[in-house]
Order: C-alpha cells, then structure tokens, then sequence
C-alpha cells in the first residue's frame, strides 16, 4: 500500500457510499456551498478507523502526512475531514516542524468552519499542551493570507486555555487581531473571549470595554453570550 493507492481506495469508498440527500441536508450549515459525496458519520468513522488500524504501522507518519497533503486539496468535505482524523491517529509523533506542516493545510486547503475547527480543536493545541512548541509557534499565524488560518489562531487557544494556559498571556496574544474585518475570524474571536470569561470574567471584560469601540460586533455578540442583559450592555457602543 502506497499514500497513493490508499488516496484511490478513499476515494472509491466515498463514491460507493454517497448519498445526494445527505449532502442537501448538511449543506444549509455552510453558506458557500457545501461540496461533498455524501458519506454517512457512521460509515465515515469506521472506515477511518479501520484505515488507521490497517496502515498506521505499515505506511507511518510520513506517508500519511503526504496523503493528507493530497487530501486537504480536494474540495470535497469528507477527504479533509480523512486527512485530520488521520493527524489525530498520530499526535505523539508530533515535532515542531509538524505545525508548519499542519499550517500549510491551512494555507492551501482547508477552506471551511468544520474542518479548521476539528483541526483547531483535535491536533493544533497538542502542540503548546505537550510543549513540543511555544506559543509564539503561532505569532506569524495571526497575519496569514489564509482568514482560516487566523481563525485556528483562537479557536486553538480555546483548549490551550481549558489546560491551565495564562488568560492574560492568551488575551495579549490574540490582541493584534481584535480589528480583523472577516466574519469568520471575529467569530472565533469571539468563541475564545466567551470560555475565557467562564474563567475570569472581570479580565475579560476589561478587555472588551478597551477594545468594543473598533472590534467588530460579532466579536461582542459572541464573547457576551452567556452574560445576562444588563451585563451585555456595558459593551454596547456609544
């Protein structure tokens, strides 16, 4: 078994097992379209398995790192989905120049809210937990091209902050990107504020009183969420 024959095997098992209905009802949660075969959650999680099972130890790290570079590519949603769930399969094999690796996935790939936040919830933050990097791993992340590459940024520091990570740390780290204008980033943003506040709600609402003024509002809207109507309105702009 080659990465090459196994990205055919992948591709001929989605084909066996699409399903038109699925991919019209899965669709609406995706607002440029949503590009997939159609593969059931059930089938798509034991075939991965399975494949994990069968070709980890013969084909190793390496190999399947090149197929999900093959996989990542693909505008269909269940190829990159196989790509990440192989990655997890192999997170105590992880080196810092992994991340770059994951990080070019981001870059010329991964195009979708789903797939960045599995990645951003399942492997990036294995990266800073087990210290295999630090957090300025990801400085240059906060300014990439790709708006779901900024996106991980947060979304990764969710679980990051979740295992003992410094709020204040965290909260310096993401504040060049308070100003980003994309809908997606500010959403994540926004995601991050919201478990930071479950933590320490008096730090995090000085840092959205500096910032209400210039931030988008989903940032707002998302970080108050949980707060009651009489606290939310402490950020409203005037």
């Amino acid at each position: 078994m080659t990465p090459e024959s196994l990205l055919s095997e992948i591709r001929a098992f989605c084909e066996a097992n699409a399903d038109p209905a699925l991919v019209a009802k899965y669709a609406y949660y995706f607002k440029k379209g949503y590009d997939a075969y159609g593969v059931g959650r059930e089938k798509f999680e034991e075939y991965s398995k399975s494949l994990v099972k069968a070709y980890k130890d013969q084909l190793g790290f390496d190999a399947f790192l090149k197929l999900g570079d093959s996989l990542v590519k693909s505008p269909k949603y269940e190829e990159g989905s196989f790509a990440i769930v192989f990655a997890i399969a192999f997170k105590k094999q992880y080196k810092p120049e992994t991340l770059t690796r994951f990080g070019s996935w981001l870059d010329d790939g991964l195009r979708n809210w789903a797939h960045v936040d599995y990645i951003s919830s399942k492997v990036l933050p294995h990266f800073i937990n087990d210290k295999i990097v630090t957090l300025n791993a990801f400085s240059d992340w906060r300014n990439a091209e790709s708006k779901w590459k900024r996106r991980a940024v947060p979304v990764t520091m969710i679980d990051v902050m979740k295992q003992g990570y410094p709020i204040p740390d965290l909260l310096a780290f993401i504040d060049p990107m308070m100003l980003y204008q994309e809908k997606v980033i500010q959403q994540g943003l926004g995601w991050f504020l919201r478990e930071c506040w479950k933590k320490q709600p008096d730090l995090v609402e000085a840092f959205l009183l500096k910032h209400k003024e210039a931030c988008g509002r989903i940032i707002v809207q998302y970080a108050t969420e949980k707060m009651t109507k009489e606290q939310r309105g402490r950020f409203k702009r005037i």
